[in-house]
C-alpha cells in the first residue's frame, strides 16, 4: 500500500518434493483458492508452508485463509507483535530467531538484519542457488524514491542493508518487494535512494 492505493507486490514460491513452500501474500482482494488451486494444477503438489517476510498487508493477508487450509504459516514474534497491534492477520507459528528450513530437501533460511522499510522486514537465502529474497527492505532499480516509508527507520535502513550485503555473498538474483527484480544492483540502488532521502 502507497498511500490509499495499491500496487504490484512481488512473491515467490518453491517447489519442494514435499510440497510447495509461497513467500509473501497477495493483497486482501486476491483470490487465494485460485493461488493454490494453479499451483496445484501446474506442479501436482500442494501448498504445505506459507511465510511473511513482515507484518504489512502485501505480505501477511493471506495468512487467516491459508491457515484456515491446513497450511503451516510463519512469521518473526516481531511482525506478530505488530500483527495483533494493527489487527492483521497472525502465522500460526512464530519464529523468534534466524531460522534455517530444510523442506523436502529444500533449504532456505530467514535473516533479521535490522530494521529499514519496517521494524521487522526480514529477508530470506537460498544459499545453493544464490537467491536472496529481499521482499520490501529491498527497492528495485525503476524506483525512483522510497514509496511508503510511514514505518521505516531512514537512520537504520542504509546498516540493514549493509549487514545483508557481509552476510550473503554475490547472490545471482535478488527479488524485491515491489516492481522488476532482473537487475543485481538492487541492494546497491536502495542505498543510493537512502542517501538521497537524507
Amino acid at each position: 500500500m502507497f498511500g490509499t492505493k495499491k500496487q504490484d507486490a512481488n512473491g515467490m514460491y518453491v517447489v519442494t518434493q514435499a510440497g510447495v513452500i509461497l513467500f509473501d501474500s497477495p493483497w486482501d482482494d486476491f483470490p487465494y483458492q485460485l493461488l493454490l488451486d494453479s499451483i496445484e494444477l501446474k506442479h501436482h503438489k500442494k501448498v504445505v508452508l506459507a511465510l511473511a517476510t513482515h507484518s504489512h498487508e502485501d505480505r501477511t493477508s493471506g495468512l487467516d485463509f491459508y491457515k484456515q487450509h491446513g497450511i503451516k504459516t510463519y512469521t518473526t514474534k516481531l511482525t506478530d507483535a505488530i500483527s495483533i497491534k494493527n489487527e492483521r492477520p497472525r502465522a500460526e507459528f512464530l519464529m523468534d530467531k534466524d531460522t534455517v528450513f530444510n523442506i523436502g530437501g529444500f533449504k532456505f533460511e530467514t535473516f533479521y538484519g535490522g530494521e529499514g522499510h519496517t521494524k521487522d522486514n526480514i529477508v530470506v537465502w537460498f544459499d545453493k542457488q544464490k537467491i536472496l529474497y529481499g521482499g520490501c527492505l529491498v527497492k528495485s532499480i525503476d524506483a525512483k524514491d522510497l514509496e511508503y516509508v510511514g514505518e521505516a527507520n531512514l537512520q537504520e535502513w542504509p546498516k540493514t542493508i549493509k549487514r545483508v550485503q557481509e552476510k550473503f555473498k554475490k547472490p545471482k538474483c535478488i527479488i524485491t518487494g515491489h516492481h522488476d527484480w532482473s537487475n543485481t544492483e538492487v541492494l546497491n540502488h536502495t542505498l543510493q535512494l537512502l542517501e538521497e532521502n537524507k
